[in-house]
């Protein structure tokens, strides 16, 4: 498996990759990039034009010889004496990140969640194109979420052999989770976004990152027990 832990190089398709170093980058600088983009994100809606680490700093929580050392991974971004152009950096946080690379998605499993996330914008926002969602309910087979058509599951090896797919998204019960993600990994898919309550893991080319909500949920309540992580702050 490759696993999402250390990723060699590229993070997409596109230019993207030619900005990577060849050496491995850890996850924890991985997890980071999503936020800093959303945080640069927000000071170019506000019109702020630049930045120092110093004042990223603040507005994160995050140190400023993390960040200066998190951005060097990928060649700087920034010019001594100016810092940070913000514009700049968040276009090119977005190629690292794979926005630019208009992936296409397909949502295993229409209940509760899978309709939440085919409705959200969030795909969207992050380069990333919802085109079906399959089931094996007939209740729901042939109806339209959020617009995109619901479609039988039975059918997914055809549809990936005629579709270009990127992302496999499982909103399936545990016990369905392996024999899908298989399917998915048969047919192409590069990465797979697991909500299925298991630990998915053992494909040879396919990047697969686990979300385990309930867990989320205790990190919280162990925080609150605790007062741990109070400021939100990264390590």
């Amino acid at each position: 498996m490759e696993s999402i832990d250390k990723v060699k190089g590229t993070f997409g398709r596109g230019p993207a990759s030619r900005m990577q170093k060849e050496d491995e980058v850890p996850l924890a600088i991985i997890r980071r990039l999503p936020r800093y983009h959303r945080f640069l994100g927000e000071l170019l809606r506000a019109g702020t034009l630049r930045i120092s680490s110093a004042e990223l700093s603040r507005l994160m929580g995050v140190t400023a010889s993390q960040i200066r050392a998190d951005f060097n991974r990928f060649g700087g971004f920034g010019q001594q004496g100016y810092g940070y152009n913000v514009k700049y950096l968040h276009s090119k946080l977005g190629e690292l990140l794979g926005i630019t690379e208009d992936y296409r998605a397909v949502i295993v499993g229409a209940g509760n969640l899978g309709r939440a996330l085919a409705t959200s914008h969030m795909f969207k926002r992050r380069g990333v194109t919802p085109v079906a969602l399959f089931d094996n309910d007939n209740s729901v087979i042939g109806q339209s979420i959020g617009g995109i058509p619901v479609l039988d599951v039975a059918t997914l090896p055809e549809y990936l052999k005629s579709e270009k797919i990127d992302i496999g998204v499982l909103t399936v019960p545990k016990d369905s989770a392996r024999d899908v993600c298989d399917t998915l990994a048969r047919g192409g898919v590069l990465g797979i976004w697991n909500f299925a309550s298991s630990e998915l893991d053992g494909i040879q080319g396919v990047v697969i990152e686990n979300v385990h909500l309930g867990d989320s949920l205790l990190q919280l309540t162990y925080a609150m027990r605790t007062g741990a992580g109070g400021d939100g702050a990264d390590e």
